[in-house]
This record gives structure tokens, C-alpha cells and sequence, in this order.
């Protein structure tokens, strides 16, 4: 999957606070994501994030 920095992904589940849209601000074996919906920035490795991905915005 190529995913780059400032793309926003489409997540199959929502963030708790009921948003599913999250924005990349880093690539490498972790993600750096951030929910676009209430702004909070969590790591997700990527093997984890590639199979919870919908589609790429």
C-alpha cells in the first residue's frame, strides 16, 4: 500500500470520538496519525494501519 505524508486515510472503524478520517504525519514502520476529527495524534505500526485502512482520500 503507498501511503505518504499528508494523506488522509478512511478508516473501516471510527476513532472513539466518532470520526473515521485520520491524517499521516509520519511514514516508516510506525504511522504517525492524526484524527482529523478532535486532533489527536497517535502511533499505529504499519502492518496493524494497512489492514485497517478503507481507502486512501
Amino acid at each position: 500500500m503507498n501511503i505518504n505524508v499528508g494523506d488522509i486515510l478512511e478508516m473501516k472503524k471510527p476513532h472513539p470520538c466518532g470520526g473515521n478520517k485520520m491524517a499521516v504525519l509520519r511514514v516508516g514502520a510506525d504511522f504517525k496519525l492524526k484524527c482529523t476529527f478532535c486532533g489527536h495524534e497517535f502511533m499505529s505500526p504499519r502492518s496493524k494501519c494497512e489492514k485497517k485502512v478503507k481507502k486512501i482520500l
